[in-house]
């Protein structure tokens, strides 16, 4: 059978558990090393949590499409805005689906509902607990695993929340770390380097000669060579933190030549914020946010709306259709419900810029005061659908009977 073989397979993943740091699954595959000291590096690990407090802050509300009116008393939002499960907040649920999505590729909630079919509880599932499945006729369930028993069960696909990151086959998600394996493991060497030139006082290699032929001399009682002795001696002395910068007292003949170049000539602050653009094009965040890049607030504050346009807005789109789908009936995703999340409070970063073009889209007659609410998620108000313009513009055709109009005097003399 089909599922015996990806619960085999899923049965091979559990030997560790997910929170062994040599465990992490993404995109079908499970892999560790590097990928788990990724975490470590500080411009990932701010990506991370800037993209899921992002998603976590954002206010969730039901709206029904056709009016765009608010549901503020809905069950579901007990749910997603108010206690998802009973040892998590809102706040820390978001964060959590977030963040498993970011790092392992996937994040999965189990959906438990009531006696009639209504949604009571939203479970997080550990990824390598949960895998995606189709069987013979192409129908897509999920086959989960019990950690404790390591009994599986099968849930029909309505039941399980999947968000997913960049897919190749449609069914899993392949991690952010996973695609910037190669960014991240060179922006991981540079870290290495750094704590070993500091951890070694910040001395460099070099080489200590002598006319003298040491090849074949032995220390006094004969258990070494000259040579380790010295090597042994010099690295004592002066490697270390405590030693940085100690004076060097060298005799019979002895010279020490560096042989490596320095920090500024092999431009090393130079190469770690290499690293840490590349990290924030691999997140899609703009560079301001990890302390890079140009620091004045026109360009920040366009970045910042760049940055909910680019990277969240498409974020935003498959919870909220993912949620959507899932949690409302069919009756309600039939009469036009919709699960929205507000992102409005980060796009608007220049209050004076979006009033004023709000004020000449509506007064050149492109917007009504409704479309202008609709792009702010309001509702319609009454009158609101009417559309002006402005008289003082006129074709140029018929410019010279307007003015002529306009002139003539009372009584038509």
């Amino acid at each position: 059978m089909i599922f015996d073989k990806f619960i085999h397979r899923i049965m091979n993943r559990t030997a560790l558990t997910l929170d062994d740091p040599a465990v992490w699954h993404t995109g079908g595959t499970l892999f560790g090393g590097q990928a788990v000291q990724a975490m470590k590096l500080p411009a990932v690990n701010a990506c991370i949590e800037i993209i899921s407090d992002s998603i976590a802050k954002m206010p969730i509300y039901m709206m029904q499409s056709q009016t765009r009116e608010r549901l503020p008393n809905h069950r579901i939002l007990d749910l997603l805005a108010g206690r998802p499960t009973e040892a998590l907040t809102a706040f820390d649920y978001h964060k959590l689906m977030e963040s498993r999505r970011i790092t392992y590729g996937n994040a999965y909630a189990l959906i438990l509902r009531g006696e009639w079919g209504e949604p009571k509880e939203l479970l997080p599932i550990a990824p390598g607990y949960m895998q995606p499945v189709l069987d013979d006729n192409g129908r897509l369930w999920y086959v989960g695993i019990n950690p404790k028993t390591k009994e599986y069960r099968k849930f029909w696909a309505a039941d399980v929340l999947h968000y997913k990151a960049f897919t190749s086959d449609g069914l899993e998600g392949i991690s952010y770390l996973r695609r910037g394996a190669e960014t991240i493991e060179a922006a991981l060497q540079a870290q290495k380097y750094e704590t070993s030139f500091y951890k070694n006082g910040a001395q460099l290699a070099g080489v200590l000669s002598t006319e003298t032929d040491l090849s074949n001399q032995k220390t006094g009682d004969g258990t070494a060579s000259i040579k380790d002795k010295i090597r042994a001696e010099w690295a004592r002395i002066h490697s270390g933190a405590d030693n940085a910068f100690r004076i060097a007292v060298l005799d019979h003949g002895l010279k020490y030549t560096p042989i490596t170049s320095t920090n500024r000539d092999a431009q090393f602050i130079e190469s770690k914020s290499a690293s840490i653009e590349d990290i924030g094009r691999l997140f899609n965040i703009p560079l301001y946010k990890l302390g890079v890049g140009k620091q004045t607030y026109s360009s920040n504050e366009q970045a910042a709306i760049e940055y909910m346009q680019r990277t969240l807005a498409p974020i935003v789109s498959e919870y909220e259709q993912e949620d959507s789908y899932k949690l409302l009936l069919p009756s309600e995703r039939a009469g036009g419900l919709q699960i929205r999340r507000n992102m409005m409070g980060e796009l608007r970063g220049d209050w004076a810029a979006r009033a004023a073009w709000y004020k000449a889209m509506r007064e050149i007659g492109a917007y009504s005061i409704d479309d202008i609410r609709a792009l702010e998620d309001l509702q319609d108000v009454p009158g609101g659908s009417e559309r002006y313009a402005s008289l003082n513009y006129v074709p140029a055709d018929v410019f010279r009977q307007l003015s002529l109009n306009r002139n003539q005097p009372a009584g038509g003399e």
